[in-house]
């Protein structure tokens, strides 16, 4: 047997299986936000540019908790679909309104990423399960 030969069409191999496997990675489309609605609410349904408040709680997929609004003591208010909290909430939370709670499954892409909350809570890729809770939703103001 030719060991060059040999160990040259293992690394070939070798390297053909990491392009193919970069390739399936880079290609497949990543999870889509999950919503579910766990009481309809009632009024005004939440719109982009809408402010917003919510209580929330948000857990790692093992259950793990790492944040509270009502620990907190007070309600989040923002501005929805303005990019001030991350993407799958901008998303999760259009057309909730007051009084309705939905649990949002948000996929790393949507949430902190690859990047987590670095010294924080949130590790790298990870899914993030919020429950939420719409308190009130103030229409966008118009501009004048």
């Amino acid at each position: 047997m030719n060991r060059p030969l040999i160990l040259a069409a293992a690394a070939a191999l070798a390297a053909i299986a990491l392009l193919y496997s970069t390739l399936l990675r880079s290609t497949a489309p990543p999870p889509p936000l999950k919503v579910e609605d766990l009481a309809p609410g009632s009024g005004r349904p939440a719109e982009k540019g809408d402010t917003v408040s919510v209580h929330y709680v948000g857990r790692l997929q093992d259950g793990k908790e790492f944040d509270n609004s009502r620990k907190k003591g007070k309600p989040l208010v923002f501005i929805l679909g303005v990019g001030s909290v991350i993407k799958g909430w901008d998303q999760g939370m259009v057309g909730m309104k007051p009084g309705g709670r939905r649990r949002l499954v948000i996929p790393p892409h949507l949430a902190y990423g690859e990047q987590g909350t670095p010294g924080g809570p949130i590790p790298p890729n990870a899914t993030l399960i919020f429950e939420v809770e719409m308190l009130k939703v103030e229409p966008a103001k118009p501009i004048r």
